[in-house]
């Protein structure tokens, strides 16, 4: 009789602080593996982590099916449980991203939040990523909040703890039975249960936390992925009117006089365009001038084209509006027809401002152009530059 109330009173004393340790052990160890976490079966996860390039104070809230999950701080992430089948994901506060898209089961999705500060509010962009970058940026993120980290618990540690959960009703008998055991005089046969016993008494600890864990995991959460657009390639198309900036000049040694107002002026781009705003390209652009010698040479015809390498910046104003500044730098070749032929080229350099306004993949082009080059032999230059309006077509793949 006082072996098994002796053993009893030591199991009683040493269980808490068992329990205890696994208690504290197990979220710390969640936690810390959260982003290599998978989802449970027929289940999908979804993790939203935020990444700015240049870093904005403001924190982002997250809403999944119009329920709120968490808001993001710059290098932050939230991770949720989510079932299968059609979800939405919001964004923000006043400027609001919205994402939709069908969850798979079994699988995990990754989505990219970047915080962009604005004059007067700050504008939100969300993109999906493929799940080796997202882990990878997960690894230098912390988790917002304690609550999401049990996901991983329900990944990884139910399947152990399932078996022991009918183990306390079947133990909970025996504990009883000794009290009418000890009649029979046959106390090893009574002592032996309650040795096998302390194993399943552990196992509530295990059990424990799924509960607690559950409640957690209950707001389930989507994760859309509607990719975003990082980089373009555009073909420009523009025309308008150009004026030389210099009226008198002597043309291969004779004085002459220019038409400054040039006709048939035209320009072709293609350009790059990095989602940050800043693009590069090349150009093509042609005008050409009448002049009048004041010699007794009869009147001829110039024709430039210049061939640039352009770069510049488009200002993301709206989501349809983006204002440009840019420069270019490459040669302007001059050609002469009627009372004087030959051909002079040399450097050419332009400055750019303007304004696009986009609609999908199709823009309307406005732009002011200024134009300077010297053509020709040291000594004989001819400036063939000027300035324009340019207004055309823009077509982005």
């Amino acid at each position: 009789m006082s072996l098994p109330y002796a053993c009893r009173s030591l199991i009683g004393s040493l269980l808490p602080s068992v329990l205890l340790a696994l208690f504290q052990a197990a979220p710390a160890h969640a936690q810390s593996d959260l982003h290599r976490a998978v989802p449970p079966s027929g289940k999908a996860l979804v993790f939203v982590f935020r990444d700015d390039r240049d870093p904005v104070a403001a924190r982002i809230p997250v809403f999944v099916n119009r329920e709120s999950v968490g808001e993001l701080a710059n290098g932050t992430f939230i991770a949720a449980t989510i079932n299968p089948g059609s979800t939405e994901l919001r964004v923000g506060q006043r400027l609001v991203k919205t994402l939709t898209f069908a969850a798979a089961a079994n699988q995990s999705y990754f989505v990219r939040v970047e915080a962009i500060q604005g004059p007067t509010l700050v504008r939100v962009e969300a993109q999906s990523v493929s799940e080796p970058e997202g882990r990878r940026s997960l690894a230098h993120s912390r988790l917002v909040g304690a609550a999401p980290a049990v996901v991983i618990p329900l990944v990884v540690t139910p399947p152990p703890a399932i078996p022991p959960i009918a183990a306390p009703p079947v133990v909970a008998p025996p504990v009883a039975a000794p009290a009418v055991v000890p009649p029979p005089a046959e106390p090893p046969a009574v002592v032996t249960p309650p040795v096998a016993a302390p194993a399943p008494p552990v196992a509530p600890a295990v059990v424990a936390e799924p509960p607690a864990i559950k409640p957690a995991v209950a707001p389930e959460v989507s994760a859309p992925a509607e990719p975003r657009r990082e980089s373009a390639f555009a073909l420009i198309a523009n025309a308008g009117t150009f004026k030389l900036a210099n009226e008198n000049q002597a043309v291969a040694g004779f004085p002459s006089t220019y038409d400054t107002t040039s006709k048939s002026v035209f320009g072709v781009e293609a350009e790059w365009r990095g989602k940050s705003g800043f693009a590069v390209g090349g150009e093509f652009f042609t005008y050409k001038n009448d002049l009048v010698f004041t010699a007794a040479v009869p009147n001829a015809q110039q024709k430039v084209y210049a061939i640039m390498l352009n770069g510049k910046y488009y200002i993301h104003a709206a989501d349809w509006i983006y204002p440009f500044m840019g420069v270019g730098v490459g040669q302007a070749n001059a050609s002469y027809s009627g009372g004087l032929t030959g051909n002079a080229s040399g450097l050419a350099y332009q400055g750019l401002a303007g304004v696009e306004f986009r609609f999908k993949s199709v823009g309307l082009y406005v732009q002011y152009k200024y134009l300077a080059s010297e053509v020709g032999d040291t000594g004989r230059e001819v400036k063939v530059g000027g300035s324009g309006v340019l207004a055309g077509v823009s077509i982005s793949f």
